[in-house]
């Protein structure tokens, strides 16, 4: 009984350890979410993060070796919320027609770019890669932006036609992103001209749409 009730509190212990092990993990991933968009990888200091997540340093070392290791697993840490939230095709089988595979695709990339929560922070730390490339660009390439691209490829070579060189496909691919990271990228622009900074859940339903037809259009325009 003694032996029994000794392996009982042991296992207890171990689970409650298990718990505050992932409590803390993660309230270091998200206090680096924040600290990561805000100023960058290079201008973000681990201290900052600690100071937020109410953990000494030992903690990053502990659970992501150093500054870099802990960059890294907050880039897939937000990109598996922001993902979970909007996946590629919420809705929508490959047996779609590409029209609509191509309307999905689209409505969740522009909500995981234009959201204000949780989910938008993937995107911001991505943009950041593309102004200042750290080590962790080509996992992103290979992990995410690959993949996202050879599928958006496959539906845009679909939209185009078999008389549509491969070429031409991709700059129909890069267009359709391009819009995208307007979006992204110019909201100080957009603050000034138009007063805008932000969008409600209807508006950036709207402007995904708007991209989904303008680029359906553009397509079969080519295709004479």
């Amino acid at each position: 009984m003694i032996e029994t009730n000794v392996l009982y509190m042991a296992g207890t212990l171990m689970r409650g350890q298990n718990y505050e092990t992932r409590d803390t993990k993660e309230r270091i991933l998200e206090a680096a979410g924040e600290v990561f968009v805000a100023h960058g990888f290079q201008s973000a200091t681990v201290r900052e993060i600690c100071r937020k997540a109410g953990v000494n340093v030992a903690a990053i070392n502990y659970h992501f070796r150093d500054k870099e290791g802990l960059y890294l697993a907050t880039l897939r840490y937000c990109r598996e919320i922001s993902f979970k939230k909007y996946p590629v095709y919420p809705d929508v089988k490959e047996s779609e027609p590409p029209e609509e595979r191509l309307r999905s695709f689209i409505n969740s990339f522009v909500f995981r770019v234009l959201e204000e929560g949780k989910a938008s922070r993937f995107a911001k730390l991505v943009a950041k890669e593309y102004v200042q490339p750290t080590n962790a660009l080509d996992i992103l390439v290979k992990e995410t932006m690959r993949p996202a691209f050879t599928r958006l490829f496959a539906i845009v070579r679909q939209l185009a036609g078999k008389g549509a060189d491969d070429e031409t496909v991709r700059y129909c691919c890069m267009s359709i992103i391009g819009q995208f990271l307007f979006f992204l990228y110019a909201r100080p622009v957009m603050k000034r001209l138009f007063k805008k900074a932000s969008f409600r859940e209807e508006e950036i339903a709207a402007i995904a749409e708007h991209i989904t037809l303008f680029s359906l259009s553009a397509i079969r325009g080519l295709k004479g």
